[in-house]
């Protein structure tokens, strides 16, 4: 008797079909190439509702192998929600090893943050990314967005800026502050805050962007120039955390929390949960550097 083996498993590895992965690794490779444009892919169904972190979970299913060590964090958490789901998720379908180290993964999967720690040029940065079109605050329909790239016309968003200044003395934008990626492209680099986008400068490690319900895939290779928007007299500035510090560490130069205590006092703790351990266990991880962090007192 002739064994049939083809569907012995239950599931492939990394859940998706190989053509699949094939197709999202090659738009990957069209995304790396020319940097900060947007891909358009299938965007296969998953067994999770698109809007949850599809987009990053197929880049990072397509790309996966058995031996990577696999980390995910959801607005610097390890323990939130979304990433003990997905991880569990990652981990069921490949057997992968999974960590909690940022400096021991090799596959990071994230949203809304970058990690404090500095990146290496042995890892990758997955980003789950909601709505990839950073033109969609100032034209509605996707063809003129498209022609707008293609002809680097940028006018609408420069007016945009320009508007928020005028009306509110500062331009209004917090997370997904819109970018230009290799002196070409504007970006938005995933609804990540002020703080992380300096870290997307000249990073060593490979950054993806998967848009799961927008389908669009984006890059930024490793060494790249990437330039927030802003004018000669009005200048890109990262979130204020001037006199503050985290109350459990003392330390000032990283992005941080609002908490508030049983008796209404007010605190401020380090967002990425991974740093913040290092941190309490007297190690010293090495940060991003950028002239932003350099300008905190330490």
């Amino acid at each position: 008797m002739v064994e049939n083996i083809k569907y012995a498993n239950k599931y492939n590895f990394a859940f998706i079909d190989e053509a699949t992965k094939k197709e999202i690794r090659r738009k990957l490779l069209k995304a790396v190439a020319i940097p900060g444009y947007q891909v358009p892919y299938s965007s296969p169904e998953m067994p999770i509702a698109r809007g949850w972190g599809t987009g990053g979970l197929h880049v990072t299913l397509a790309i996966i192998g058995r031996e990577d060590i696999f980390k995910i964090i959801d607005q610097g958490s390890d323990a939130s929600v979304n990433a003990c789901n997905l991880r569990e998720f990652v981990h069921q379908m490949t057997n992968c090893q999974t960590t909690y180290d940022t400096s021991e993964a090799t596959l990071i999967q994230t949203r809304h943050r970058i990690t404090e720690e500095e990146l290496t040029e042995n890892q990758i940065f997955v980003y789950q990314v909601p709505q990839p079109e950073p033109l969609r605050s100032v034209e509605r329909y996707e063809y003129r967005t498209r022609q707008m790239h293609g002809e680097a016309d940028y006018a609408k968003m420069w007016v945009s800026l320009y508007e928020s200044y005028v009306r509110s003395g500062d331009i209004m934008l917090g997370a997904g502050y819109p970018v230009k990626v290799n002196k070409r492209y504007i970006m938005a680099p995933s609804p990540i805050p002020r703080w992380d986008v300096p870290n997307l400068n000249q990073s060593k490690a490979l950054h993806l962007f998967g848009a799961g319900r927008e389908k669009r895939l984006y890059a930024v290779p490793p060494y790249t120039t990437v330039e927030a928007l802003e004018f000669e007299d009005v200048k890109f500035h990262t979130e204020d955390f001037k006199g503050t510090e985290c109350y459990k560490t003392g330390y000032k130069k990283a992005f941080l929390d609002e908490l508030y205590f049983d008796d209404g006092s007010k605190h401020f703790i380090i967002n990425d949960s991974n740093f913040l351990d290092k941190l309490v266990e007297k190690e010293s991880p090495k940060q991003h550097e950028n002239k932003y962090i350099k300008q905190l007192q330490s």
